[in-house]
């Protein structure tokens, strides 16, 4: 286990000040706690560019009523499986579903399975949320 290290910071007086804003609307009590999630946000999409195996989240709307959309989403999460933990399916209203596929697998197959899902004709909007499996970030 490793110890708690001190270190200085410079910081143009109009810069910490947009910081300290910054971080009281996001509820930080302190400047450290928003510098470590900084670097760990960082460091965790270092491991998405370097396509390390990676966890994440998809979620998307889409019309259900759209002619064989339903069809072609099992297809493609079927051709994906390997990568996909869970899905979970929500019902918005009498036309739109959510829908919300846990992933792991190396970053570059989850971008593309993100990408697919996304561009299937009748999805309104997908995101993907990326993080990492936490190994190497402290």
């Amino acid at each position: 286990m490793s110890g708690i290290v001190r270190f200085g910071v410079s910081l143009d007086q109009g810069l910490l000040e947009q910081f300290d804003r910054l971080i009281r609307g996001k509820r930080y009590t302190n400047r450290s706690e928003a510098l470590r999630d900084l670097i760990r946000k960082e460091l965790v999409e270092r491991e998405w560019q370097e396509d390390r195996e990676v966890a994440g989240a998809i979620t998307y709307i889409y019309d259900h009523h759209r002619r064989d959309l339903l069809n072609r989403i099992m297809d493609l999460q079927h051709g994906y499986q390997k990568y996909i933990i869970s899905t979970q399916h929500v019902h918005l209203d009498h036309d739109h579903c959510l829908e919300i596929v846990a992933v792991r697998g190396r970053a570059k197959e989850i971008r593309r399975l993100a990408d697919d899902l996304k561009a299937l004709k009748g999805v309104r909007h997908g995101t993907l949320s990326m993080t990492s499996l936490g190994r190497e970030i402290d």
